[in-house]
């Protein structure tokens, strides 16, 4: 059973999401928070595997609970996927800084959110390389940052690092076997070793690493 933790400042919403995840006979919610901190709090109480986080709530917002929960010891195996009213690319990418798993907008279809919890709960990212592709084109207009001197990378070999570029790059593992000429099991081999040497929990924030530490330009991306 896979158990979610709802956090949403709408009542009607979060009762919305409640009659949908619990008709679903492999997911249940274990609570139910208005607000950041008491999403934190119910986190740490009720440790669920994946908690459903809206981004706008009074006090403690979305992203900041996301940072407290994700950063806590004691909640390892816990996963987030924000929701929003808000479909725009600045709260991606706080969301995938702040360690979440996925990003989906309040209007999902209901067999997508279910589906969205389990991929979740399977240990995968919530970002297919369309929306992947659609940040890079967004990073590619921002202003240009300095790289990243973080020393992490140097644990990895070569062939990772490729890898990990060619995630920040929007491939999926099939893409990455086809550039590499390797099966898509290496492929996939290669980027779970990559995230755990990384200390990251998904492909999602090896995106966000690609760019932070200049693996990646997104020179290509002009033209999107």
């Amino acid at each position: 059973m896979i158990r979610v933790l709802l956090a949403d400042d709408q009542v009607l919403v979060r009762a919305g999401f409640r009659a949908l995840l619990d008709s679903a006979p492999d997911i249940e919610v274990v609570a139910e928070a208005g607000d950041g901190e008491e999403a934190v709090r119910l986190a740490r109480a009720e440790r669920p595997d994946v908690v459903l986080m809206d981004i706008r709530m009074p006090g403690v917002d979305g992203l900041a609970a996301a940072g407290r929960i994700l950063a806590d010891s004691a909640l390892p195996g816990t996963r987030i996927v924000i929701l929003t009213t808000f479909g725009l690319d600045e709260y991606i990418f706080e969301a995938l800084r702040a360690g979440a798993s996925g990003f989906l907008v309040k209007d999902t279809e209901p067999r997508d959110l279910l589906q969205a919890v389990r991929v979740v709960h399977a240990g995968e990212a919530l970002l297919s390389p369309a929306i992947t592709r659609r940040l890079i084109a967004d990073y590619a207009r921002r202003p240009p940052r300095a790289p990243d001197p973080s020393v992490r990378l140097n644990g990895l070999t070569d062939r990772e690092r490729e890898v990990v570029a060619l995630v920040g790059g929007g491939l999926s593992n099939e893409e990455i076997a086809a550039r590499l000429v390797v099966s898509p099991a290496t492929a996939k081999t290669h980027v779970s070793r990559s995230m755990v040497k990384l200390g990251v929990r998904d492909r999602a924030q090896l995106v966000v690493i690609a760019y932070e530490t200049a693996l990646v330009t997104p020179r290509w991306s002009r033209d999107a």
